[in-house]
């Protein structure tokens, strides 16, 4: 192998080591930014290069902006207040209807506006929730974590990572659904128990003495967010990228609340996660340093021939890149190898599910940990991979196994 493809792979690695284990408690985005720049300004990977595969995560950047509007909006107009009051009534005193209803919201949030989406407009409501509940956050927090992979395939739009791997030729959603409906329940089920497992839910929540009700620049939030979901369905269907409608959805939310309002939009611009679109830039950087080294061919002649342990293989190397540059990676590769349809379909079970392994899987997971921070909330990597060992692989292993017979 070169020198010049070893001190490649020794940046990206390295890069990668700082996302995960963040020296210094430096966001990850500047770890990936900082391997992405070093990989240009050393020559081992052309500024075209480089630009062209920060241009092909467009779409990624788009939905996320678009997400991160609305869960701003919705945490500073009473949206989560309103639903943490609702679920809480739902719960009555009960721990595990509520750990069973917030999973249940966290299922339905992602099959309908994606795994991303649970992350950035569900956790500020579920610490919402543990909070007026005075129950211990790790369980609900973890359950709003996990599902956001679980579900993830359930439809095209459940995941962006689902188009990456695709690359935007989706299958249409009626074969989609004969080939994911089932591996996802087992996904969804397995993930549920094994989580219950892992987690005592002593504490009985409290039962809020008073509703809090949900006002007009509330109403239009959840209007907004309401009709993103529609929207992205409609998109999906069509075959159209989500990022651009998502995002201009979410400016047109965001600027009928503030007019209704009256007020600046400064808080909300603070408040988004701006990080973690320069983290996702790096990432598809670092992976396409991988691809200019020959990997795509390499890996192309050592696809597995069980689909069962090249989505298992794949599982657990989405958790050293994130899956949604692998994912572009893998997308390569099955263009050069041609594998079977049922290959290529473990291929996404395992890029979907695998993550749920450790915090650095997938950029959902990434930003639940971003939105745990924001709230003096911190889940370490190896507490997180404590959890993730115990729930993944029952869950991947089933779904692989439901995909082989279906």
């Amino acid at each position: 192998m070169p020198a010049s493809h070893l001190f490649t792979w020794l940046i990206a690695a390295l890069a990668t080591a700082g996302v995960i284990l963040r020296p210094r408690k430096w966001p990850e985005a500047i770890w990936a930014v900082a391997g992405a720049l070093l990989l240009v300004v050393t020559g081992l990977l052309p500024a075209s290069h480089a630009a062209q595969a920060v241009a092909r995560g467009g779409d990624v950047y788009f939905f996320l902006l678009g997400m991160m509007l609305l869960a701003e909006l919705g945490r500073q107009f009473g949206v989560f207040d309103w639903l943490a009051d609702w679920t809480l009534t739902r719960a009555q005193g009960s721990s595990a209807r509520l750990f069973r209803d917030l999973y249940l919201l966290g299922t339905v949030v992602t099959i309908f506006l994606s795994n991303d989406a649970t992350a950035v407009v569900l956790t500020p409501a579920v610490l919402t929730v543990t909070r007026k509940a005075r129950v211990h956050p790790l369980p609900y927090l973890f359950a709003c974590a996990m599902i956001a992979n679980a579900a993830s395939f359930v439809l095209p739009i459940s995941n962006p990572a689902n188009l990456v791997l695709y690359g935007g030729h989706m299958p249409a959603l009626f074969p989609w659904l004969q080939r994911f409906l089932l591996p996802s329940l087992a996904s969804i089920l397995a993930t549920y128990f094994c989580l219950k497992a892992c987690f005592q839910l002593g504490d009985s929540p409290a039962i809020p003495k008073q509703r809090t009700p949900l006002r007009g620049a509330g109403r239009l939030t959840l209007g907004g967010i309401l009709l993103t979901g529609l929207a992205l369905l409609l998109v999906s269907a069509l075959d159209y990228p989500l990022g651009l409608p998502t995002c201009l959805l979410g400016l047109l939310t965001t600027a009928v609340v503030l007019a209704a309002t009256r007020t600046s939009p400064a808080p909300i611009l603070k408040s988004v996660a701006w990080s973690a679109l320069l983290l996702v830039a790096g990432l598809f950087v670092l992976v396409e340093s991988l691809s200019y080294t020959g990997a795509v061919t390499t890996l192309a002649a050592s696809l597995p021939s069980s689909p069962l342990l090249a989505g298992s293989l794949l599982a657990v190397a989405c958790n050293c890149f994130n899956n949604l540059p692998v994912g572009l990676l893998t997308s390569l590769v099955v263009a050069a190898a041609h594998p079977s349809q049922r290959m290529v379909d473990s291929l996404l079970i395992g890029l979907d599910l695998g993550p749920n392994l450790a915090v650095t899987g997938s950029l959902a997971t990434i930003l639940w940990l971003a939105a745990l921070r924001r709230e003096g909330q911190e889940v370490r990597f190896s507490q997180f991979l404590q959890v993730g060992l115990k729930v993944m692989f029952p869950a991947l292993l089933l779904a692989l196994l439901f995909r082989q017979v279906c």
